[in-house]
């Protein structure tokens, strides 16, 4: 499966037991393409955070399959799979989570650093340019507008060239312009660097910026959409039963 950055085989995961059990996933069996832009739409509750977590190693499946790069995260200690979510998995998150007290130069080489790798000098160069924070490296994210803040978040998570990149709602806290940059951004890493991006939002503006779009509902695919469009996800959304606003 060479040609996947990642995928999930029959995923389940349920929370809860008896009367209180909650199927997050019934079944979902998706791939993603490396070298592609994806994102992960679908109402509140239909699975698409839980979906990414359990792709990206931060949660575990009930039963089923997650590979990252044809590595099965099952078979996994819980000290290899630290090691590979932190070598081989970017995360970008709605909050920046960049230490306040670290420049954007040292924020940007912290996964490089904690895994005690060199940092590629050409590529975190060539990073840089295309966040477009050459002006910024010696500031610290108090001095940085929220959409800076999350370019930096951006570059830490391509740091390492990943395997892959999960963004989870990575607009959430931006306004409408910044919001943008970041997900232009996104975009030329996956065109520009080869780079592999699952994004999960509920904007189809956002979803728009990928190659695909993937859609879940009560914890199963649904639907996909290739070249996608604000308009034509907002008319796949609202297709869903109580979908007035997908959140």
């Amino acid at each position: 499966m060479s040609d996947l950055a990642a995928r999930v085989v029959d995923a389940v995961k349920i929370y809860g037991s008896g009367e209180t059990e909650v199927r997050a996933l019934d079944g979902v069996s998706l791939g993603f393409a490396a070298g592609q832009f994806t994102a992960i739409m679908g109402p509140s509750g239909s699975g698409k955070s839980t979906l990414m977590h359990c792709a990206a190693g931060l949660d575990t499946l009930t039963s089923g399959q997650a590979d990252i790069g044809g590595t099965e995260l099952g078979q996994l200690s819980d000290k290899q799979l630290t090691l590979l979510r932190r070598e081989r998995v970017g995360f970008v998150f709605q909050s920046f989570n960049l230490l306040p007290t670290l420049t954007v130069a040292e924020n940007i080489s912290l996964p490089r650093d904690l895994s005690g790798s060199r940092a590629d000098a050409e590529w975190t160069d060539a990073l840089i340019d295309i966040v477009g924070l050459r002006d910024r490296l010696h500031h610290r994210p108090a001095e940085l507008s929220g959409g800076q803040q999350q370019r930096v978040a951006v570059a830490r998570a391509f740091a390492g060239a990943p395997d892959v990149v999960f963004a989870d709602e990575p607009t959430g806290n931006l306004d409408s312009r910044s919001g943008e940059e970041v997900l232009r951004l996104l975009g030329d890493a996956v065109r520009q660097m080869g780079r592999t991006v699952v994004m999960v939002t509920h904007d189809p503006v956002a979803a728009a910026h990928a190659d695909e779009v993937v859609f879940l509902a009560d914890g199963r695919l649904v639907d996909r959409m290739d070249s996608p469009t604000a308009e034509s996800v907002l008319d796949r959304l609202k297709a869903f039963d109580g979908v007035g606003a997908a959140t």
